[in-house]
């Protein structure tokens, strides 16, 4: 059975009359069967949290290479959650796998698949080249191959990256254009992977009829992301709280930071909607200069560290700002956590969970 007829639009002052939800498709028998890849990873948990308290079934598939099993250790007690370790680069039977009991495919299929899988590593980049691209590629195949077979809708997280460097007159970047960048740089297995992956995600959908959903996804910041990994945030909290001096990637370096509710919330109304408007950019507009940055965590944790200034890592990449006007009219969402509020919040979890977010004690 089909979803019914469209619920009325659901006005606010930020929602543009014009646009109608439906619900998320349900499944014969009731709750949507909904899977998570790369759902252990620090958007991924979230991404979970959300849909558990929409009433979902999330089946999260993560093979732990950059995540950790805490980050979901509590959504295990959730009877409507399950796990499966699993490295999507390798083709999974779902039908077969008896812990897949509770989502009763036969009768109830999967209604949505949200592809968030993907290294992204920092320090660590060189060690999952190879995972890289062939997450974008034969690992994406293999998932897109699961969404034509029980005709599931399908969000894709994509990047910033496929934009190229910063515009050298800064303006905000539109969906509609795209950067250069080098194909034999050695970050290209990213930055040219998440063009690559978009590439194959609007070709499943031209030949198979399925219907995908494209969200550029710019710098997020979250609690759950591990410290000394060479992500910027976690970078300076460890070192703030070590009292260790922070360093600043070059003395102009800017960027913008988006909290990761705002992210899951962009990503949820996304495909709420009926039809697909085309790639959307999911991010924050407001500015922010990386040596602020370091300045607020230095005073928000009391600590003595100094700032140096060294040179930027090839992997930490200064994007443009995302334009948008296309997610405010489409979604009549902005983010609503600030930058100030958000930073605070993942102070605290940090100290707090230390030893969860910084297991290895590296």
């Amino acid at each position: 059975p089909g979803p019914g007829p469209p619920p009325a639009a659901r006005p606010s002052p930020n929602f543009p009359s014009h646009t109608l939800y439906y619900p998320h498709m349900s499944s014969p028998l009731g709750k949507r069967n909904v899977i998570v890849t790369g759902g252990a990873g620090f958007i991924g948990t979230f991404l979970c949290e959300r849909l558990l308290k929409e009433d979902c079934r999330v089946l999260c598939i993560d093979n732990f290479s950059t995540s950790h099993q805490e980050n979901i250790a509590h959504l295990l007690k959730n009877h409507d959650f399950e796990f499966i370790r699993h490295d999507i680069n390798t083709p999974i039977e779902l039908e077969q796998d008896p812990e897949m009991q509770l989502f009763n495919l036969r009768l109830q299929g999967i209604q949505e698949i949200y592809h968030l899988a993907c290294p992204r590593t920092g320090r660590r980049f060189d060690q999952f080249q190879l995972q890289t691209l062939l997450t974008n590629s034969v690992g994406l195949h293999n998932v897109l191959e699961i969404a034509v077979k029980w005709k599931s809708k399908f969000f894709l997280a994509s990047s910033a990256v496929v934009y190229g460097p910063r515009p050298e007159d800064g303006h905000l970047l539109k969906e509609g254009e795209y950067g250069t960048f080098g194909h034999l740089e050695p970050n290209s297995c990213y930055d040219q992977g998440k063009q690559w992956a978009e590439t194959m995600v609007d070709t499943y959908r031209q030949v198979h009829g399925i219907d995908v959903r494209i969200g550029r996804v710019f710098r997020t910041f979250v609690p759950r992301m591990p410290l000394d990994a060479g992500h910027l945030i976690p970078d300076f909290i460890r070192a703030a709280m070590d009292g260790q001096p922070i360093e600043v990637y070059g003395k102009d370096l800017r960027s913008s930071f988006l909290y990761v509710t705002d992210c899951v919330d962009a990503i949820i109304r996304f495909m709420q909607l009926i039809k697909d408007p085309g790639p959307m950019n999911i991010g924050s507009d407001y500015d922010l200069k990386i040596s602020d940055v370091a300045k607020q965590i230095i005073d928000l944790t009391g600590s003595t560290s100094t700032m140096t200034v060294a040179d930027p890592p090839y992997y930490m990449a200064q994007h443009g700002l995302p334009d948008l006007t296309k997610v405010r009219e489409e979604l009549g969402w902005m983010p609503i956590m600030t930058f100030a509020q958000g930073l605070k919040r993942t102070i605290e979890y940090t100290i707090a969970n230390r030893g969860i977010v910084h297991p290895t004690g590296e």
